[in-house]
C-alpha cells in the first residue's frame, strides 16, 4: 500500500512540472510570433527603434519610457496607454494597432495628450474600432484642423465602452452632423465625452445600443433629444454641470426613452415654476438626482411617478407641499442645503425609508414624524440651527424611541439657539416636566396665585388691614381739607395740653377723678375731651384728629374695655401716627385694669408694642399713692401753651 502511494505521487509531480514547461514554451512562441508580425509591418530601422522601446506585452507593468514618437505609459498583456501623440507619430500609432486584430488579448487602449488634425483622429477611431480594444480612453485631445466629413464604419467592432475627456475642437465652423453623427451613430453600450464644452448632440439615426451616456461637464441645454426616438435602449444618462434650465423639457427629453432608470441633472440652471405646465417623464426612470439646482417648492408638481431614489439637495426648497405629487414608489429623499423650517410628511410618499433633511433652517422638528412615516428606517436631520427650547423635548424624546433611526446622533444635532445653549447636545439639553408642560404650569401658578391671595387676605383680616388702609384714607382726607382751609401763613397752634381717649365703660372714672384732680388745683390743665370739644356737624374721625393735634399729649386709659372699644382703637391710631409723623413723644399711657393678653385683638399689635418699648402709668389701688401718680401725671403734660384760657382755669376752681 505504501508503495503504491508513493508511485501516485510521483506521477503526480511529473505531471505538473511537464505542464508548467509545456504553458513556458507556448508563451514564448506567441510573444515571438507577436512581434515578428510587426517588424516584418514596418521598416528595418523603425522595428529597431520601436520594438526596442516598447515593453514586453506580457510583462506586467514598466515606468513611462520617452520615445521618440510618444511616451508608453502602461502596457500589459490587456492594457496599453500611450501620451504625447501629435501629427507626426499619428502613422506609426495606427500601423502599431492594426496589429492588434480581433482575437487578440489587448481591451484597455488610453491615449492621451493628443494633438492631431481631424482624419487623423477618425484614423485612428477606425483602427481601434476594427481592433480588440474594448475599452477606449481618450483625454486631452487637440483637434488641429478643420472638421470634415468622414464615412465611418462601426461594422464588426469588440468596442463596449468609449471615454472621451478634455475635447478641443478649434474649428468653429463646422456642420454639426460631420462631427455628432460621428458618435451619436456608434454601436457601442457605453459612451462618456465629458469636460469638452460640447454645446449639443444629434439623436442616433437608428435605434441605438446605448445604455449608458455621460455628457457631464459641457454646455449642452435643453435642445438635447427633443423629439428622440433613437434611444430605447438607454438606462443611464448623466447630464450634470451643464446650462439646462426647463424641468419640463428634460422631462419630454426622457419621455421616449422607455428603460431609461437613472438620470443625474444635477449642478445645472433647472428651473420650474409649476403655473399649471405638465411634466412627461419616463415610467421606468427610477433614480432622479436634481441636487444644485434652482429649484423652489413647485418642483413637486413635475416629478416622475414611479421614481424610487430622489435628490433635490441644495435647491430652494421652503416646504413640501401635501397633495400635489403622489410619489408611493419613492423609498429615497434628499433634501439636504434647502430652507425647510420643518420636517415633511409622509402622506404623499407612503414608502419612503430614507430621508435626508441635513443643514436646513428647522428649528424644532415635528415630533410626531416617526407616527406618520411608519416605514422610514433612517432620518437624517443633524446640522440644523435647533433651538432649544420645550418644543425639542419631545424630538429628544423621539429619539430615544425611534431605536436609532436617527442618523448621526448624537454628534450632528447640536443646539445653535438660544446664546447660552449654542453647542450643547440635544442629547445633553434637559428641561423640568413642569416647565414644558403648560397645562400643568397654568394649574401650578393659579394655585400658586390662589395660595397667596389667601395669605394675603388672612393676614390682612388678621391684621386688620382694611381698617387701617381705611383709616389712613380718612386722615389724609382730613389733613388735605384742613390744609386748605388754613391760611398760608398760620400753623397749626396748641391749644390743650392733653387729650383724653377712653372707653364709655370708663366714664365715671375719667369724671370723678381723671378730670377733677388735673383741671383744678394749682397749675390749671386744660383737658380736651370728646363730650365738650367734638365740634358738631364734623364727623367723628375728623374731631379726634382735629383734637389730638390741637393737644400737646394724648392720654389713654386703658382697661379691658378700652381695648373692646372701635373708636378707642381710631383715636390710638391716629395718635400713634402722629409720633412717627411727627417725632414727637406726645403718649401717655394709663393702666386703669390690668389686661389679659388674650383680651388684646390682634388689630391692637400697635397697642402690644407701646406698652411693650414705652413706660406706662398704672392707677395705684391704694389711696396713699395717689398724690404721687398725680404729679407725676401732671410733670408729664406740663406745658405752657401759647394762649391760655384762664377763665376757663377760673370756672372749673
Amino acid at each position: 500500500m505504501t508503495l503504491n502511494m508513493s508511485f501516485l505521487r510521483n506521477v503526480f509531480l511529473y505531471k505538473c512540472l511537464f505542464a508548467l514547461i509545456f504553458w513556458n514554451h507556448v508563451s514564448l512562441s506567441v510573444e515571438d510570433e507577436l512581434f515578428t508580425s510587426v517588424s516584418n509591418n514596418f521598416p528595418e530601422d523603425y522595428s529597431n527603434q520601436k520594438i526596442a522601446s516598447l515593453p514586453h506585452l506580457y510583462t506586467k507593468s514598466h515606468q513611462p519610457k520617452v520615445d521618440g514618437d510618444w511616451v508608453v505609459i502602461q502596457n500589459t498583456t490587456e492594457s496599453l496607454s500611450l501620451s504625447e501623440i501629435t501629427n507626426v507619430s499619428v502613422t506609426n500609432l495606427i500601423a502599431l494597432l492594426s496589429n492588434f486584430r480581433q482575437g487578440s488579448k489587448l481591451q484597455n487602449l488610453t491615449l492621451t495628450d493628443m494633438s492631431v488634425d481631424w482624419n487623423d483622429l477618425m484614423e485612428i477611431f477606425q483602427t481601434v474600432w476594427h481592433s480588440s480594444v474594448e475599452y477606449f480612453n481618450i483625454n486631452n485631445v487637440t483637434q488641429l484642423s478643420d472638421v470634415e466629413r468622414y464615412d465611418f464604419d462601426y461594422s464588426g467592432t469588440s468596442m463596449k465602452a468609449l471615454t472621451m475627456k478634455k475635447i478641443i475642437i478649434t474649428d468653429m465652423y463646422f456642420s454639426q452632423d460631420d462631427l455628432y453623427k460621428i458618435f451619436a451613430d456608434m454601436n457601442i453600450a457605453d459612451m462618456t465625452i465629458a469636460d469638452s464644452e460640447m454645446i449639443h448632440m444629434l439623436c442616433p439615426s437608428y435605434k441605438s445600443p446605448f445604455r449608458y451616456l455621460n455628457f457631464s461637464k459641457n454646455d449642452l441645454t435643453d435642445f438635447l433629444f427633443q423629439n428622440c426616438d433613437n434611444l430605447l435602449q438607454l438606462e443611464t444618462l448623466i447630464l450634470q454641470k451643464n446650462k439646462f434650465e426647463s424641468l419640463r423639457k428634460v422631462s419630454f427629453m426622457t419621455s421616449r426613452m422607455k428603460s431609461l432608470k437613472y438620470l443625474d441633472m444635477s449642478n445645472n440652471l433647472l428651473r420650474h415654476d409649476g403655473a399649471g405646465v405638465q411634466c412627461q417623464w419616463a415610467e421606468s426612470l427610477a433614480e432622479l438626482d436634481l441636487s444644485s439646482n434652482q429649484l423652489v417648492d413647485a418642483v413637486f408638481e413635475c416629478l416622475p411617478v414611479n421614481v424610487k431614489k430622489l435628490s433635490l439637495q441644495n435647491n430652494q426648497i421652503s416646504s413640501v407641499p401635501s397633495g400635489v405629487a403622489e410619489l408611493k414608489s419613492l423609498e429615497e429623499l434628499n433634501l439636504a442645503s434647502n430652507r425647510l423650517a420643518d420636517l415633511p410628511g409622509c402622506s404623499d410618499f407612503t414608502s419612503l425609508q430614507f430621508l435626508n433633511v441635513e443643514m436646513n433652517s428647522i428649528l424644532t422638528p415635528s415630533a410626531d414624524f416617526f407616527q406618520s412615516c411608519l416605514r422610514v428606517r433612517e432620518l437624517q436631520a443633524g446640522h440644523n440651527p435647533f433651538k432649544c427650547s420645550c418644543e425639542l423635548q419631545a424630538f429628544i424624546r423621539l429619539e430615544r424611541r425611534s431605536e436609532g433611526k436617527l442618523f448621526g446622533w448624537p454628534a450632528a444635532y447640536v443646539c445653535e439657539y438660544p446664546e447660552g445653549l449654542r453647542g450643547t447636545e440635544l442629547k445633553d439639553f434637559h428641561l423640568s416636566p413642569l416647565a414644558c408642560n403648560t397645562t400643568l404650569l397654568l394649574v401650578t401658578a393659579l394655585l400658586l396665585t390662589l395660595l397667596l391671595v389667601a395669605a394675603v387676605a388672612f393676614l390682612c383680616i388678621y391684621l386688620d388691614v382694611p381698617w387701617y388702609v381705611r383709616m389712613t384714607w380718612q386722615w389724609t382726607q382730613t389733613k388735605r381739607r384742613a390744609w386748605h382751609s388754613r391760611p398760608a401763613d398760620q400753623e397749626a397752634v396748641l391749644q390743650f395740653h392733653a387729650f383724653i381717649s377712653y372707653s364709655e365703660r370708663d366714664s365715671p372714672w375719667v369724671k370723678n377723678e381723671l378730670i377733677p384732680n388735673l383741671e383744678r388745683g394749682e397749675g390749671c390743665v386744660q383737658l380736651c375731651q370728646h363730650e365738650r370739644n367734638f365740634i358738631p356737624g364734623k364727623s367723628i374721625v375728623e374731631n379726634i384728629i382735629n383734637c389730638i393735634e390741637k393737644s400737646y399729649r394724648s392720654i389713654f386709659v386703658l382697661s379691658p374695655n378700652f381695648v373692646q372699644s372701635e373708636w378707642c382703637h381710631y383715636e390710638l391710631y391716629f395718635a400713634h401716627h402722629k409720633l412717627f409723623s411727627e417725632n414727637s413723644n406726645s403718649l401717655i399711657l394709663i393702666l386703669l385694669e390690668p389686661i389679659p393678653p388674650y383680651l388684646i385683638p390682634a388689630r391692637y399689635h400697635k397697642l402690644k408694642a407701646l406698652m411693650a418699648k414705652r413706660t406706662y402709668m398704672e392707677w395705684p389701688k391704694e389711696r396713699s399713692k395717689r398724690a404721687l401718680f398725680w404729679a407725676n401725671l401732671r410733670a408729664a403734660i406740663n406745658i405752657n401753651l401759647p394762649k391760655a384760657d384762664e377763665n376757663l382755669c377760673e370756672e372749673t376752681d
